[in-house]
């Protein structure tokens, strides 16, 4: 490993192989980093944080610290990275709260742009973008490979399925199903994320499975229920539209219509 002789790293961190820390970085007691993180310069990692292999976290970034939750106590909550996660500058992850899981987890691959903002308790999965400023308030789940646009605003509780993409600015009051593409003040949808699907491989008979499942639910004035029901046979042939049925179903705060 390669410590810089200006970091602070507690003797009881939990430091792997060939982890490089740079100058004026702090590393608390209760800190897990595993081999081939590069830490840059002036990053604080605080908490009981267990971070994973070959992550890359950039210059003022604020690991594993305190939540901005009024009922927290001091608890000893946890954050969770995954491997291969890149952190860039000035983001902020907290730690979860004992009134939810206890702690907040991101998976790998994931890439976190500059100011990004992950609150306490939230679920991040693989291969999800957040963009410069995007932020996620407290017990969010973003699923794997969604992308969140610069300044993108999500709710506490809202859930972001699995290859959706919300477009910047935009403020996500309801959960956004798998697949859709959401946008606006208050966000609602406009579509499918056919560019990421083109892009990640999905066959053309999924590809229009999932247009004319959208079609059902967005453009023939049912009910979701009516919606849900038109869609059983299809669901249980094709699987990406059972996942696109499946994330609507799960949903707690209602999705954007």
């Amino acid at each position: 490993m390669s410590i810089h002789p200006q970091a602070i790293v507690d003797p009881s961190a939990e430091i792997g192989s060939d982890v490089v820390i740079g100058p004026w970085t702090l590393v608390g007691p209760d800190v897990e980093i595993g081999d081939g993180t590069v830490v840059h310069s002036h990053v604080v990692i605080n908490g009981h944080t267990k971070i994973g292999k070959d992550n890359q976290i950039y210059q003022f970034a604020s690991v594993g610290e305190a939540n901005q939750d009024k009922k927290y106590k001091g608890e000893p909550t946890r954050l969770e990275i995954g491997d291969r996660n890149v952190i860039r500058e000035s983001c902020t992850i907290h730690r979860g709260t004992v009134q939810d899981r206890g702690v907040t987890t991101i998976g790998s691959d994931n890439l976190l742009m500059a100011y990004a903002h992950v609150a306490h308790d939230c679920l991040v999965g693989d291969n999800t973008i957040l963009a410069n400023m995007a932020t996620l308030a407290g017990h969010v789940s973003l699923d794997n490979y969604a992308i969140l646009g610069g300044g993108t605003m999500v709710h506490q509780f809202c859930q972001i399925g699995q290859h959706s993409m919300c477009a910047g600015g935009s403020i996500v009051l309801k959960d956004v199903p798998a697949y859709v593409m959401a946008g606006g003040q208050p966000a609602t949808a406009h579509g499918l994320n056919f560019e990421g699907l083109k892009r990640r491989g999905f066959s053309k008979e999924a590809q229009h499975a999932l247009r004319r499942a959208y079609k059902t639910i967005y453009r023939e004035g049912l009910t979701l229920d009516q919606a849900l029901a038109e869609l059983t046979e299809v669901a249980s042939e094709v699987q990406e539209v059972a996942i696109l049925v499946e994330s609507i179903k799960s949903s707690t705060r209602g999705v954007v219509r």
